[in-house]
């Protein structure tokens, strides 16, 4: 891939000093090598609707959305005011603030099936707490979940085969693939008895691969099934949530969870996650000791809250999906005019795009590039995000920066076999 040292300098710079007193300078989903060394940048200056600039002066149009969190826009005014008025008067104490329950009552509302919440940071916060109320409640040990799916960097989540990894950690997961709700049923069947939980994302959205669509009937036989053997139906909303329906995924894909677990878009871009579940839960969920040093910040919450009315209230969700809607059917008219083959799978609020004659991303790598080099940030292996605060405008201009970028995929690669 093609080397920008000057492009990057400063990256390349604070790299090397991270390097020496952070392992790996940058890691998890952040590593900055997604397109090859030193072909986009490695770290932000700042950030400002759905825009950010590096620390080379480089600015962005960005399609990744700090990876889901920024939904209304990067340093939106009310949101940030909402946080900061709380920050004055207290966030982190020795108790919690009154804005903790004015949240969980937002919430409660909001989404048809909550009858409870409780909060944490990260969306694995949210999926490890799942699991332990659903082997507490239902006192059984296994769990179901899909091949490929990303529920966190938990052992039992990450999966075998994984660093630091056991055979205990994941002794007790079944796994079937996605789509298939006769699997599961065989699963449940073959185990009756045993199975405490399943955890599902509303549709199947890996990284490295094209997303995938619940198959018709899907939630209504795995909701069926769980009732019938009495398993947790756990969702992990963690990634759509709230860029699908206000309601929950499970409502624009009709179908009811028994848990619900949030993080990403809840609060744009403040540390907060949440979970949801029914009130016949309500007493193991009581039960579980499970917390962390931060969880009861109240600054997170008052941005939360201000975000989930301003989603409301500017009809954000729409606007995300018509945005999005645009981009795909852009990104589609520019690929064949230049005589390649993509896919743009997913919804449209969270769409990811790929080249359908190369299954080593080597293209999707080089579009990224030369995105990046004129100002569109795309990410070459993971979903995209689109904001509330995209807008037309900037829809345009990444469109003609896409039929650019494809111009030099199509000279290194070459058109597709169409």
């Amino acid at each position: 891939m093609t080397q920008d040292t000057d492009r990057y300098k400063n990256s390349i710079k604070l790299f090397k000093r991270a390097t020496k007193v952070i392992p790996q300078g940058i890691y998890g989903h952040l590593t900055p090598v997604i397109t090859g060394p030193l072909a986009s940048p490695y770290y932000v200056e700042k950030t400002k609707g759905c825009r950010y600039w590096d620390v080379d002066g480089n600015e962005f149009i960005d399609y990744m959305c700090s990876y889901g969190p920024m939904v209304l826009g990067y340093n939106h005014p009310e949101v940030d005011k909402a946080a900061d008025d709380q920050r004055k008067k207290a966030s982190v104490c020795n108790h919690p603030g009154e804005v903790m329950i004015e949240l969980a009552e937002h919430l409660n509302k909001l989404i048809p099936m909550a009858d409870w919440t409780v909060f944490g940071k990260n969306g694995a916060d949210m999926t490890n707490h799942s699991l332990m109320i659903a082997r507490h409640h239902t006192k059984r040990k296994k769990i179901i979940m899909s091949k490929g799916s990303y529920h966190g960097t938990a052992a039992w989540a990450s999966g075998a085969g994984h660093a630091g990894v056991i055979d205990n950690d994941v002794e007790n997961m079944l796994y079937i693939s996605w789509g298939d709700s006769e699997g599961f049923k065989e699963l449940a069947q073959k185990h009756k008895g045993e199975i405490a939980g399943a955890i599902f994302t509303p549709y199947h959205h890996p990284t490295w691969a094209n997303q995938e669509m619940p198959p018709e009937g899907f939630w209504k036989e795995i909701r069926k099934t769980c009732d019938e053997e009495g398993i947790v139906l756990i969702l992990d909303d963690v990634r759509a949530g709230f860029r699908l329906d206000l309601k929950g995924s499970h409502e624009f894909f009709g179908f009811e969870p028994d848990i619900s677990c949030y993080c990403k878009a809840i609060a744009n871009g403040y540390p907060l996650s949440a979970m949801v579940g029914k009130e016949e839960i309500k007493i193991s969920a009581s039960s579980v000791f499970y917390t962390g040093s931060y969880w009861f910040s109240a600054e997170p919450m008052a941005a939360s809250l201000a975000t989930l009315k301003i989603l409301k209230r500017d009809n954000g969700i729409e606007k995300m999906r018509k945005m999005g809607e645009l981009l795909k059917s852009g990104l589609e008219e520019m690929a064949q005019a230049n005589e390649l083959e993509i896919e743009v799978t997913g919804p449209p609020q969270i769409p990811f795009m790929t080249f359908k004659d190369r299954g080593d991303f080597r293209n999707s790598q080089l579009f990224a590039v030369e995105s990046m080099k004129r100002g569109v940030f795309f990410h070459p292996h993971h979903n995209w995000f689109l904001s509330a605060a995209h807008e037309k405008k900037d829809i345009e201009k990444s469109i003609n920066v896409a039929d650019e970028a494809f111009k030099e995929v199509r000279k290194v690669f070459g058109a597709s076999d169409i």
